[in-house]
């Protein structure tokens, strides 16, 4: 087992990213053994209701086949679907209120509670609704709510009715089916904004895991290998492939970058991240080193 190398000419340029409007992103360049320099876990999110705001978290217990606790564990969906309640099947995502189409999702904070499911919307720093998604009440008045933000645009043959769904511990409603881990390199973050000529806020993409490797791109180079961070071990099964979701600005609420088109012209695909399973049980944490065998 080894740890990712970096250039020492990167030091300054990595140690940390700070976007405006985001959580800063830290990440620990000590060597606990001072042997060297090591890379780390800089950030963990979790995203409770799909398409709306994520969490971080300081630590994260993960299981064999499964992602991380309560992500993507409920979704907005029209009164179109024919699933109500909980659903032990995966929905493809174009079944649901999604970023890809609706960009005002981002104007909005929320606050999941794991313990209680209580899920708490904030609008500009307001609170606009509270609920209790494992209740019919505390799903209805988080209903009402979607409805009259959202408006007419998704009004449906069957009623403008929208309503909230939610997976089964097994099941989550990712993009999909497959339960798996995002892995964003900062790094490569860095690099897009180098050619796209502005500030990225990493959240437009949405992962589960920040690393910074301090080489743009390197994480694809992981592909059909294993990783370990604290006793966790994750394989690395896929390339991320983007949508129109990354257009989104989470600060802004408003589509300000053609990200594909950028990807596209620049790199010749429109990846960024990579995918991973949860190979070994076990607890990760920020700040801890990431292991490449």
């Amino acid at each position: 087992m080894r740890f990712l190398d970096i250039d020492m000419g990167n030091w300054g340029h990595c140690a940390t990213s700070v976007r405006p409007g985001s959580k800063q992103f830290d990440i620990d360049l000590t060597d606990r053994q001072g042997t060297g320099i090591m890379i780390g876990l800089s950030a963990i999110y979790h995203y409770p209701v799909k398409s709306l705001s994520g969490q971080s978290l300081q630590m994260a217990d993960l299981s064999a086949g499964a992602g991380l606790p309560h992500d993507r564990q409920y979704a907005l969906a029209p009164g179109t679907l024919q699933t109500d309640g909980t659903t032990s099947d995966w929905i493809p995502k174009n079944n649901f209120l999604v970023l890809q189409k609706y960009e005002r999702l981002a104007a909005l904070e929320t606050v999941f509670d794991p313990d209680t499911h209580v899920l708490t919307i904030n609008r500009g720093g307001r609170q606009v609704a509270r609920g209790d998604l494992r209740t019919k009440i505390g799903c209805s008045l988080i209903e009402d709510f979607f409805m009259a933000f959202m408006g007419p645009e998704t009004m449906t043959k069957r009623g403008p009715r929208i309503k909230i769904i939610r997976a089964t511990v097994d099941q989550s409603l990712e993009d999909q089916p497959r339960r798996l881990l995002s892995i964003i390199n900062l790094a490569t973050v860095r690099d897009i904004e180098r050619v796209v000529g502005s500030e990225i806020n990493p959240r437009r993409f949405r992962g589960n895991l920040y690393v910074d490797t301090g080489i743009p791109w390197q994480e694809f180079s992981w592909l059909g290998r294993e990783l370990t961070i604290g006793n966790a071990r994750l394989r690395i099964v896929a390339r991320t492939g983007r949508c129109a979701a990354t257009h989104v600005n989470p600060t802004t609420a408003r589509r300000d970058i053609n990200l594909l088109k950028s990807l596209q012209q620049n790199f010749s695909h429109t990846d960024c991240g990579i995918f991973a399973e949860v190979a070994c049980n076990g607890r990760i944490a920020v700040g801890e080193p990431l292991g490449v065998p």
